[in-house]
């Protein structure tokens, strides 16, 4: 029969079977997300539009041109600040499209669980940039998936050998930097609250021990494993 390797797999294929994976973690009986009683009320979410408002006349200009980029995918901006490719760092890749997609599974059923409305919703002078997705808000997706993918990172850099992991905590805080940017433009757009965000920070948390106790032959620990080795110098 022919032979199929892990490395003829691409990232985003084999980000399916890592989702394969974790599906058989029994993860909706062991993530909590937040305390559900506790999501923002009508009072506070006023106070977050107002502040969403605020954000779309003063920041909105300069940053749209990463809302516009980060629409539909905002991998590439991981790997660049890293200064990795997909062609030299594929094990890399498959961690950030698996945490990619992880993140967005997770997120989604807790929004169809919530079915909380949008603030475009709420207040249409937001008049968001970009078409409004036509799911829930809470919590927010992109928070969850660039949250979870810095977060897969730290846990490729904790396993480089003790010398070097003082040398990469720079990349790893700057990588955080980046999730918040990403998570903070969907904000300045008008399609998400900064509750949203927030939440999306504590899934993200939530979701990395589950991957992380993943046996060592499954989808995920195979690309960290092999994530190191890209990243550990001679």
């Amino acid at each position: 029969p022919p032979v199929f390797p892990d490395r003829n797999w691409s990232a985003d294929w084999f980000a399916w079977r890592v989702l394969v994976d974790f599906v058989q973690t029994k993860w909706t009986t062991v993530i909590t997300l937040l305390d559900w009683t506790k999501m923002p009320n009508f009072t506070s979410v006023a106070d977050e539009i107002d502040n969403l408002v605020t954000a779309a006349q003063d920041e909105r200009a300069d940053a749209l041109d990463e809302i516009l980029s980060q629409a539909e995918e905002f991998t590439s901006y991981f790997l660049n600040l890293m200064a990795a490719k997909p062609t030299s760092y594929p094990a890399t890749t498959r961690v950030l499209n698996a945490a990619s997609l992880v993140g967005l599974l997770v997120a989604m059923n807790w929004k169809a669980h919530f079915n909380r409305p949008r603030a475009s919703q709420l207040c249409p002078a937001l008049l968001p940039p970009i078409a409004v997705p036509g799911h829930a808000s809470y919590p927010s997706g992109h928070s969850t998936q660039a949250h979870l993918m810095a977060l897969c990172m730290g846990q490729v850099f904790a396993l480089l050998p003790p010398a070097q992991q003082p040398q990469m905590q720079p990349m790893q805080a700057d990588l955080w930097v980046l999730a918040d940017r990403i998570a903070r433009n969907r904000e300045i757009a008008g399609l998400h609250y900064p509750s949203d965000t927030a939440a999306g920070i504590v899934l993200a948390n939530q979701i990395l021990p589950l991957l992380s106790g993943m046996a060592a032959t499954s989808a995920y620990q195979t690309a960290i494993a092999n994530a190191v080795t890209e990243w550990t110098w001679p």
